[in-house]
């Protein structure tokens, strides 16, 4: 029966998946959703209306945020294929109940393949010839001689001018339906995940000429195989980036090759398919689903045939498309999370604080530009010095950075880590140890987009009368008095605290990205007299002509002495209002809960509080003996419930607490300052500069990172090095290997750890070549490590080989 009316997925169905794979109530989910489409941000949901969603933290509802649009497009996607077949023609009860029950964008699509519009094929060829007859005579009746029924069909008409061209019209039609089976494509696609692997070999001239130097850096992949469910995402990246430069070849194989005796089998060879070998479980599902089977009737040879081509030319070529899209997928949305993951840890880095501070941008030719910045992060005073080669102007520096430590009382020093970055450190330690009296201290800072906010539109209305190399120096200033409010200020993009990031979606990562900038801005909380415009950006309910907004009344009428004066800004109206005003701060201003994190309709609520304490609000504020007195259910009531007055008796109790860790700083060894100064053994503070997933990157203070691997990182198993570490921790690591030739340092923060005396008296990188192939894939299978996997309860000594094998890949990986 035609099918005229179709309905959309409910969105109580929509809620209710979310629900269970959230593990949370449908109820929560339905009030996240409603708040969520009503305007309200993750951060406002989150802090505020606990009592709605039942306490779903920003996580839960980022979760949610996410999948909820991913479902929603999937019913914009199945609502525009039920209308396509329907419109076809050919739609009907059980194909609409099917369309409807399809969970996932890959299962939906599966089932529209028949339906898709598509240019004419084979198949569709040969039913305009009239050859469907024929084809369904042949899968239904195997007793049929294929060769004698065809000759019925011979048309030359038609153009079908003899019996080998009947039956090959015959075997298209039937190919085309053996490989657009939704539930079997289905099947095997699964089949193929879980028995398949990849192959990565080198491309045939890759390791000469001008690919010399790209096969180096791909070197682990030359000779490769690994199963697809046991690959981690940087693999994964880094195999499809070793194939996008064209030196490496990837094949994807159905089934891995049998293991018997521990003899290795004979290769597929490069470029080769696994077809070629007949993968007989693949061929022989299918020919169960069609019910063909080799029981000697004449068309049984002729439809066994059939299947061989089905797989080998329709479906593996499918399935193999499939994959590598799901491996990408997966290998992309790790990554994304792993550059949030550093992004969110770089911008909640502990704040040097309101202090007088000066910024050096190291460089060798052109000079060590320096700005110096006041306590609120005003330009005071700028310079260019010239102490290093070729004009190596060393005293007259060190005279030019006293006079302007003096002159403006500069507290700290902040180096970019950048070229000559080692070089202008000694200088500033130089000038510690020389000049006693300022008091200052000197602190290695990440440099990563200060070029890219030196050249933008911001910094040019910002720092109009500066140069643009002048503005780097302070943009390398403020982030260390404030990280999070100098790095709002740059495209997240640029920061460069992520693995493979110019091969990830742009949209995917722009979108994970501004969510953990609006995450953290609103974790801490905006003085609002004082934060820049893309600061304010980010809080939330205020974007970027809001923002513009403030800040011009501002600066016309002043600083803001409350947050109700806030309303008297131009179009920030009572939903802005209500999303903004907790997140705002307003430090000494005519109501000291202007201060904190409460939000103004919770001041009610304060005010019964502070009745009950029997005390003023100056007086009860910070003070958790007055406090701890009383009980917060004694002042729920049908708006605030426990949640709400909760947290705001640990706001009273810190009121405008900075959840950011204290500002502490490495002391890095003072005789070691390059590489070749290493040395396996030693034992040396860092501070961790970024986290990947097979390991983090140390600074030790020699102008190079160290890879700490995560094999090394505990004495029990790791799984994600951020549980360990994380940007701008600041570690005690032992070298374990130096290999000055390719500026490459391995560390461990296991201390007791062993360092090999092949490692203490050779180059550290000899004999250290890595497993591949299928004998890597048994040593993994059999727990061992290979390379950037470790294993738990692995012994002192046995990071040494992973090691290798992971600084050869952090030139690549990083």
């Amino acid at each position: 029966m035609s099918v005229h009316a179709t309905q959309a997925t409910p969105p109580s169905s929509i809620n209710q998946r979310i629900a269970e794979e959230l593990d949370v109530g449908v109820g929560q989910v339905r009030a996240a959703v409603e708040l969520l489409d009503g305007g309200a941000s993750v951060p406002f949901v989150a802090r505020y209306r606990k009592e709605a969603t039942g306490a779903l933290d920003d996580a839960q509802l980022r979760q949610l945020e996410e999948r909820l649009r991913y479902l929603r497009e999937l019913e914009e996607r199945r609502d525009t294929i039920l209308e396509s077949i329907r419109d076809q023609g050919k739609l009907d009860d059980a194909l609409a109940a099917q369309i409807r029950a399809a969970d996932s964008k890959a299962r939906l699509e599966d089932i529209y393949l028949p339906y898709k519009p598509k240019r004419r094929t084979k198949a569709q060829i040969a039913r305009e010839a009239g050859l469907e007859p024929l084809a369904e005579l042949l899968l239904g009746d195997p007793s049929t001689d294929p060769k004698v029924a065809a000759g019925d069909y011979v048309n030359e008409d038609a153009g079908i001018g003899d019996v080998t061209a009947a039956l090959a019209g015959a075997r298209a039609i039937l190919v085309e339906r053996f490989s657009e089976d939704a539930d079997l494509t289905g099947e095997l696609r699964e089949r193929m995940w879980e028995r398949g692997r990849i192959v990565s070999r080198l491309r045939a001239g890759g390791a000469d000429g001008a690919q010399a130097q790209a096969a180096q850096r791909f070197a682990d992949y030359h000779e490769f195989a690994e199963s697809f469910g046991s690959l981690p995402s940087h693999r994964v990246l880094a195999l499809f980036r070793g194939e996008k430069e064209e030196v490496l070849d990837l094949t994807l194989e159905p089934e891995e090759p049998a293991e018997s005796a521990g003899e290795e089998q004979p290769d597929a060879g490069a470029g080769t398919s696994r077809a070629d070998t007949a993968p007989s479980g693949y061929e022989t599902r299918i020919a169960m689903r069609f019910g063909i089977g080799d029981r000697g009737r004449p068309a049984d040879r002729w439809l066994l045939e059939t299947v061989r081509w089905a797989w080998r030319t329709r479906i593996l070529l499918r399935l193999t498309v499939d994959i590598r899209m799901r491996l990408w997928q997966a290998a992309e949305d790790e990554a994304v999370g792993v550059f949030a993951g550093n992004l969110r840890d770089l911008l909640l880095a502990a704040p040097a604080g309101a202090r007088p501070t000066m910024g050096l941008d190291p460089a060798y030719r052109t000079g060590v530009k320096v700005a110096v910045v006041d306590a609120t992060g005003r330009v005071v005073d700028t310079a260019t010095i010239y102490p290093h080669q070729p004009q190596g102007r060393w005293a007259q520096a060190l005279s030019t950075l006293a006079t302007l430590a003096q002159k403006h009382t500069v507290e700290l020093v902040a180096v970019g880590n950048g070229t000559a970055s080692r070089e202008t450190d000694q200088l500033a330690r130089e000038l510690s140890r020389t000049h006693p009296d300022l008091g200052l201290s000197t602190v290695m800072v990440s440099e990563a987009g200060a070029s890219v906010y030196s050249a933008s539109d911001y910094a040019t209305r910002e720092l109009p009368d500066l140069d643009v190399s002048l503005r780097g120096a302070v943009s390398i200033a403020r982030r260390l008095q404030d990280p999070l409010a100098e790095l709002v200020k740059i495209d997240p993009k640029s920061i460069g605290v992520g693995q493979y990031q110019h091969d990830l979606a742009e949209t995917k990562l722009s979108r994970s990205l501004d969510a953990v900038v609006e995450d953290c801005v609103n974790a801490v909380g905006v003085d609002v007299n004082t934060s820049s415009v893309p600061l304010l950006t980010r809080v939330s309910g205020i974007g970027s002509a809001l923002a513009q907004a403030i800040v011009t009344h501002r600066d016309t009428h002043g600083p803001f002495a409350s947050r109700a004066q806030l309303r008297e800004v131009p179009r920030l109206g009572p939903k802005a209002f209500e999303q903004c005003a907790g997140f705002l701060r307003i430090p000494n201003g005519s109501d000291p809960l202007d201060a904190s994190g409460v939000h103004p309709e919770s001041y009610p609520v304060v005010r019964r509080i502070v009745a009950a304490a029997g005390s003023d609000l100056t007086s009860l504020l910070g003070s958790r003996s007055a406090l701890r007195r009383l009980r917060p259910a004694d002042f729920t009531d049908e708006t605030f419930g426990l949640p709400t007055v909760t947290d705001i008796f640990a706001e009273l109790e810190k009121p405008g607490r900075d959840p950011r860790p204290e500002f502490r700083t490495a002391q890095f060894d003072e005789g070691v300052t390059t590489i070749g100064d290493l040395a396996p053994g030693m034992i040396l503070e860092g501070v961790v500069t970024n986290v990947a997933a097979f390991g983090a990157f140390v600074d030790v203070g020699v102008h190079q990172d160290g890879l700490v691997h995560i094999s090394a990182m505990s004495t029990s198993f790791v799984e994600d090095p951020r549980t360990v570490v994380r940007p701008g921790t600041v570690v005690r690591v032992k070298v374990l290997a130096v290999d000055t030739d390719r500026s490459r340092i391995s560390l461990t923060l296991r201390l007791d750890d062993e360092v090999s005396a092949a490692d203490r008296d050779q180059d550290p990188s000899a004999g250290a070549a890595a497993p591949s192939g299928r004998s890597a894939q048994r040593r993994r299978k059999r727990g061992g490590g290979s390379g950037d996997s470790g294993g738990a309860g692995a012994s002192s000594s046995a990071p040494q080989g992973a090691m290798a094998e992971a600084l050869r890949r952090a030139g690549l990986e990083r």
